[in-house]
């Protein structure tokens, strides 16, 4: 009991997920790139922040290699209770996200998705590999290895070192 379930995957690049209207994305259309992975909800404290700076750093990087991937996830005092489009489109409405907002997923748990639970595999956070909340962002190699993972109280911004450091600009 409590044994988490086998991740056979290497990279981040062998996962295929659910774009905001059902389709599926294989992820390793993003080989080659730094990935900042994030689980968002849109109801959050914390989400005018994030989403602020989220696209300050994909204005900024983008063209430099950084794609940025939110996950909406209602699994946190329900923060993210509407559909995947509701999701998506209030990120891109309220603060402009050009980034992709894929389907809305879970996070923890056995139903997790399995692209966190390999993110989750790579990195322990402070609550071991359970994700504490909304905005636990997790900074991904070209090569698809998990960098490092942040709390959901490190602001975006906080880490653009560490991009510059991925996108090899430092």
């Amino acid at each position: 009991m409590g044994a988490s379930q086998s991740i056979s995957e290497n990279s981040i690049h062998e996962f295929t997920v659910k774009d905001a209207r059902g389709k599926d994305v294989n992820l390793n259309a993003y080989r080659g790139k730094v990935l900042l992975v994030i689980n968002v909800a849109s109801k959050c404290g914390f989400a005018d922040a994030n989403y602020t700076q989220l696209t300050q750093l994909y204005s900024t990087y983008k063209s430099r290699g950084l794609e940025i991937l939110a996950f909406p996830c209602n699994q946190f005092l329900k923060k993210e209770p509407g559909t995947s489009i509701e999701a998506h489109d209030f990120a891109c409405t309220r603060y402009k996200a050009q980034y992709p907002i894929f389907g809305k997923i879970r996070v923890n748990g056995s139903d997790s998705a399995p692209v966190f639970k390999f993110l989750k595999s790579q990195k322990s956070g402070f609550v071991g590999s359970r994700i504490k909340w909304n905005f636990t962002k997790f900074l991904v190699d070209q090569e698809g290895h998990v960098i490092n993972r942040y709390s959901p109280t490190t602001k975006p911004l906080a880490i653009e070192k560490d991009i510059k450091k991925a996108l090899r600009l430092a």
